[in-house]
């Protein structure tokens, strides 16, 4: 195993470096950019239409930047500059890496603020959403989970699976607006706040009133990305149990005359569990990084989430390569502690041949 862990931390530097590498090259031949924005918002025109700003007889400058029509060619010239726009692709990739490699993201354009420092500010908010939705979804789907493969086929299994997949047929922004409609003043009852992760003066709280804030206000996301990603534990859990509870060993217990209790809770569960137990890593990263996006934009969560499509929109390109960075070297390592969860959970269980 240490092997196996060894080649993994030496791989992801080069994972790493290719992620970069095509994004990098997607990024270069994609319309619009830090440059076009400011072109555009220097003209008065629509910053999410700077793909299609440009007309006439280009000049060099308009050659090179779409809506650089009618702009003195000392402006274009600065904010290149100011971008970093002034230098070869080539050199500002290499320099990217070398930042990169010590963790150096260096400054938005428009935040005034490093990455480093707005990541630092919006990392824990993903991190709550993510650890509290992982942490129901377990506490609700292998009871469940439990429960269905117990009755098998029976009317409680049918219901709850129509409940549970009903649900998981919803796309998330639908539930989370549907949520917002009914219990957050939208149209019905004002239950919940509307957005934000705690009060405006939640420093003056005493400490019970900031933690009944901050859970008042966590509520409805969670609730999305529960109902989310409740469905599919759910069924690997029911499926794992009724494998186990197909094999040899199972019939053994029961002809000893063992109580179906006993040998659920005290034979069956421990093998069952093996691969539910494993799963949290890649649950957790598939919560963290994709599910909760579209949450923190609704709510008008200050998350990572918001923070990347925020990027994006404004063409701030060190804080989209940071983010990304980041996700990647959480994703590779959730990864790889998924992959150890596995072999401490089942010893047979061998990833030296790999």
């Amino acid at each position: 195993m240490q092997k196996y862990i060894i080649k993994r931390l030496l791989l992801i530097p080069f994972t790493l470096f290719g992620i970069l590498l095509i994004n990098f090259a997607i990024i270069q031949l994609a319309p619009g950019g830090p440059v076009e924005y400011m072109l555009a918002q220097y003209k008065g025109i629509n910053t999410s239409a700077t793909g299609n700003i440009h007309s006439g007889q280009p000049n060099l400058n308009e050659q090179k930047y779409q809506g650089a029509k009618g702009v003195p060619d000392d402006l274009v010239k600065e904010l290149e500059k100011q971008f970093g726009f002034d230098k070869p692709v080539h050199e500002r990739f290499i320099k990217m890496i070398k930042d990169y490699a010590t963790f150096d993201f260096g400054k938005s354009y428009y935040k005034n603020k490093t990455v480093l420092e707005l990541i630092k500010e919006r990392l824990p908010v993903s991190i709550s959403l993510g650890l509290w939705s992982t942490l129901i979804i377990y506490l609700i789907a292998i009871p469940l989970g439990i429960k269905k493969a117990k009755k098998d086929g029976e009317q409680f299994d049918i219901i709850t699976s129509t409940i549970i997949f009903t649900g998981s047929a919803i796309p998330v922004f639908l539930f989370a607006v549907l949520l917002i409609v009914l219990f957050a003043g939208g149209t019905y009852f004002q239950l919940f706040p509307l957005k934000g992760l705690t009060s405006d003066n939640w420093e003056t709280f005493t400490l019970w009133h900031k933690i009944t804030d901050y859970f008042w206000h966590i509520t409805l996301p969670v609730i999305c990305l529960v109902i989310g990603g409740l469905a599919s534990l759910t069924m690997l859990t029911k499926n794992s149990f009724l494998d186990e509870l197909s094999k040899q060993y199972v019939l053994t217990a029961r002809a000893k005359g063992l109580s179906e209790n006993r040998i659920l809770y005290h034979h069956v569960f421990r093998n069952a569990m093996m691969i539910v137990i494993a799963g949290i890593p890649a649950l957790l990263m598939k919560i963290l990084f994709t599910g909760s996006l579209l949450i923190e934009i609704i709510f008008s969560l200050n998350g990572m989430g918001l923070l990347g499509y925020e990027a994006i929109m404004t063409r701030d390109y060190p804080i989209v390569f940071g983010t990304l960075y980041i996700f990647a070297l959480l994703g590779l390592i959730l990864k790889l502690i998924s992959d150890l969860t596995y072999s401490l959970v089942d010893p047979r269980v061998n990833f030296e041949k790999i």
